[in-house]
């Protein structure tokens, strides 16, 4: 009872995180959560079977492969708008609240009338008893579950799969493609110079000076440029006043 009542508050706020989150990876993380704590109270109750189901095959495979398929692949939101099959929104909560009604009458049932025959089918343990009836009274719909699973587990990999419609472009087409945006907009098509190329200082935030003198904006970050962290480049005095320091080159010193 204390497991209870310790879990079930984490059960429901992971539910309600599971519901109200904005990005489907923190959903599928309360989801696991849920999975997680519902195994430890499979454990509490004697049913070992049903424990090691929920943490190996829920939590362990299913669920942690829908959450790596989800940072992987990513979900837009505007895809989510967006009902690739009419009615199915409406057929969601349908289904959603026949599941509510059928669930709530379980476990009203559960809690007003007392158990009948649990200890009669753990008296040889509770993994061969679960197995005695999956395989002899509930045959038919234990088989019918794994054709579903199989079904489902097919129809997702065909809704998944993305049919390429135009093929990938080659290094010659990347090479084209640069040619034409330096003759339409003059956009250079070699590489951007690295930073402190022709500077005075060789770090990443000192832009390129290019032959004419000017900086060259795309040697720097775009990110440091929008935190303000530029370096900035010196003018012509100071360039020439850091020559003077320097001395002059022994090539000039040597000539009469």
């Amino acid at each position: 009872m204390t497991t209870f009542w310790i879990l079930a508050p984490v059960m429901v706020i992971a539910a309600m995180g599971l519901i109200f989150a904005r990005k489907a990876v923190h959903a599928a993380l309360c989801l696991a959560v849920v999975m997680i704590s519902l195994a430890v109270l499979y454990a509490v109750q004697d049913a070992p079977f049903l424990f090691a189901v929920q943490i190996i095959v829920y939590t362990g495979a299913i669920m942690m492969l829908f959450l790596f398929v989800l940072m992987l692949v990513g979900v837009d939101r505007s895809d989510s708008l967006v009902e690739t099959i009419k009615g199915q929104r409406l057929a969601a909560a349908v289904v959603g609240l026949l599941f509510a009604v059928t669930l709530s009458i379980g476990v009203g049932q559960v809690v007003v009338s007392s158990t009948i025959g649990l200890e009669q089918a753990n008296a040889e343990g509770n993994v061969e008893g679960l197995a005695a009836l999956l395989f002899t009274r509930y045959v038919i719909a234990f088989e019918f579950t794994a054709a579903l699973m199989i079904t489902a587990v097919l129809g997702a990999m065909v809704l998944a799969h993305r049919e390429r419609l135009v093929a990938p472009r080659n290094q010659t087409d990347l090479q084209k493609q640069r040619m034409r945006d330096y003759a339409e907009h003059g956009r250079h098509p070699g590489n951007p110079p690295t930073p402190g190329v022709f500077a005075l200082h060789n770090a990443v935030d000192t832009p390129a000076l290019l032959p004419d003198g000017t900086t060259s904006e795309e040697s720097v970050p775009e990110s440091l440029r929008q935190r303000g962290q530029e370096h900035q480049a010196l003018d012509d005095s100071a360039v020439q006043k850091r020559l003077r320091e320097i001395g002059p080159d022994e090539d000039e010193e040597e000539k009469p």
